[in-house]
């Protein structure tokens, strides 16, 4: 949501206020993109863009729609395949990364027998288990703590579409209430279209159908969204659009 229900616009180098800063009592604060920690208790802004904050997760961060997606432990990704070795997948999360490594056998289930067996181009849904800058990003498909997949794995179909950071970034924000929030997704099923998307945090929705017409309508939508900054009430309006044209 936005700092205090308000947009909060910063630049590189801004003070921020303390008060603005969430304070879970048992959650350690975590700094999502765009914010730099200088000692012992300041945050300094690194980009220009809106103060956002999760008090739930006790996180804080600016919202910003340029740059180079830079890989951090706990992202949902959406990558691509480039090759294979014998243990494990190369995977690109994006044109300006080094590719990925994904163990082959990460994914539920798997065993040497079992493994999947991917080819170059495949898309796969996975989280970054592992990013620094000295070494290559790792990438998981299965929950270490509860060996489930949990909806990642290979996304097999569908269309991939490329998004803003800041897009992704509030697709992934469950419930948001944030000033602008992104709702075109809830509308379009509400509207009866049968679908379903994955969101990775490099930038990249893929949705999927049995319709290729709802296909198209769901990636347009979703980057009429993005590119035109749309209101509620005005993706309220391109849903209802959409789905004339598509009866």
């Amino acid at each position: 949501m936005a700092v205090d229900g308000q947009a909060i616009f910063v630049l590189p180098g801004d003070q921020i206020n303390p008060d603005l800063i969430p304070s879970h009592p048992k959650k350690a604060l975590k700094l999502g993109p765009g914010l730099r920690h200088v000692p012992p208790s300041d945050l300094i802004p690194t980009v220009a863009g809106q103060l956002v904050s999760d008090p739930r997760k006790n996180s804080i961060w600016v919202e910003y729609n340029g740059g180079r997606y830079v890989p951090s432990v706990g992202d949902l990704v959406i990558g691509t395949v480039q090759k294979s070795a014998a243990d494990y997948f190369y995977v690109s999360l994006s044109d300006y990364t080094s590719n990925a490594s994904l163990p082959q056998l990460a994914f539920e289930m798997a065993t040497k027998k079992t493994r999947p067996q991917l080819n170059p181009g495949a898309l796969v849904y996975a989280r970054v288990t592992m990013a620094n800058r000295h070494m290559d990003p790792e990438l998981e498909c299965v929950s270490s703590s509860t060996g489930k997949a949990d909806g990642l794995g290979p996304l097999n179909g569908g269309m991939l579409y490329t998004i803003s950071q800041g897009m992704a970034r509030r697709l992934l924000m469950r419930k948001s209430v944030e000033e602008g929030r992104v709702v075109v997704l809830e509308e379009l099923g509400a509207a009866g279209l049968a679908f379903e998307t994955a969101v990775g945090r490099n930038g990249k929705i893929w949705v999927n159908s049995e319709n290729i017409k709802t296909i198209l309508a769901v990636g347009r939508a979703v980057q009429d969204t993005d590119e035109q900054h749309l209101s509620v009430e005005s993706q309220k309006k391109l849903v209802r659009k959409l789905v004339k044209e598509l009866s």
